[in-house]
């Protein structure tokens, strides 16, 4: 049946269609050290709006990760959407493989759109690009929102057992999965409650077209957030920072989230979803949507957010 027919195909497009529905187009931008960046941006730029950046993290391409929250924030920003490199359709010939590189990447994207102030959201390994942004670029970031972004571990983070694995070999299998087992295992390890019952044909058909591109140069970016990692090494940001956890994230565990709001300091607050994971915008979307706006787009809920985030302490959202 997958020899005939794509679900994964087929749902990319759909995404396509309602991507271009919410006003975005698809571009394809050229940067420099060979590097070719998509991006979905607005069709008309609207100078009365600020700007909002996606950034997704590991897994299928930035579509399939923010087209829940693209509906909620569309009216308010102008929305751009790029895929980080080696995903989706970026990619580069530079052997760079660190956040830093992706955040210098995108940036330069953003002035080519002749975008230079912007507010952002991370997801996971996009946090870590758009804390790396931030970090470089204090001036070009007003406000972030950093989703399960282990910003803050340490290599011997893996030694001392954070972690659910045991090397980076296994978490690159994991993340990087090539059998219908291994994808599996990685939506176990992402939601508190994964679909079950999922045809192997259609985890193959998922592989095939979403996690076999670019394999070595992923792997290689895995090994890059770890290696020679320190706490003391990582930027501080004076930034306003939501920083959104899934309480029962299996990848980054929670800890990394009391640990950057703590890195961050006062001006970070950190609220815990419950009965959520590593997944948690996918798995607890109107939680996920709520915080983002309340925290981007609502000034008198941000202040009650502040009030309720005084330093050391969290708001705990309760599954309705």
């Amino acid at each position: 049946m997958a020899k005939y027919f794509s679900f994964t195909a087929s749902r990319d497009w759909l995404y396509r269609h309602r991507f271009s529905q919410a006003g975005l187009r698809s571009v394809s931008a050229p940067l420099f050290n060979d590097v070719i960046m998509h991006c979905w941006v607005p069709k008309i730029h609207r100078a009365t709006k600020p700007t909002l950046l996606l950034l997704h993290g590991f897994g299928a391409n930035a579509m399939w990760q923010y087209d829940d929250l693209l509906g909620h924030v569309v009216s308010h920003y102008n929305v751009y959407v790029p895929d980080l490199l080696f995903f989706g359709r970026s990619f580069t010939s530079s052997p760079e493989r660190s956040e830093a590189f992706q955040a210098r990447c995108v940036m330069n994207m953003m002035e080519k759109f002749g975008v230079g102030r912007m507010s952002l959201v991370g997801i996971s390994y996009g946090g870590f690009v758009g804390y790396s942004m931030a970090a470089q670029y204090p001036t070009a970031v007003e406000r972030l929102v950093l989703c399960c972004a282990g910003v803050c571990l340490e290599e011997k983070d893996m030694a001392e057992g954070l972690f659910r694995v045991s090397d980076l070999d296994e978490a690159a299998r994991i993340l990087l999965p090539q059998t219908p087992e291994k994808l599996r295992e990685l939506m176990q390890f992402s939601y508190v409650k994964p679909i079950k019952g999922v045809p192997s044909w259609i985890l193959s058909d998922f592989i095939q077209v979403m996690c076999t591109d670019y394999l070595q140069e992923k792997t290689e970016l895995i090994v890059h957030i770890l290696k020679d990692r320190k706490l003391a090494n990582i930027p501080k940001i004076n930034h306003s920072t939501l920083i959104i956890w899934g309480e029962e994230d299996k990848i980054f565990p929670l800890e990394l989230g009391h640990r950057l709001k703590r890195h961050i300091g006062e001006n970070a607050g950190l609220v815990v979803i419950e009965k959520a994971g590593h997944a948690v915008n996918l798995e607890k979307p109107k939680e996920f949507a709520k915080h983002v706006k309340a925290f981007l787009i609502d000034p008198s809920a941000r202040r009650l957010l502040y009030d309720i985030f005084p330093t050391n302490e969290t708001n705990r959202v309760h599954n309705e």
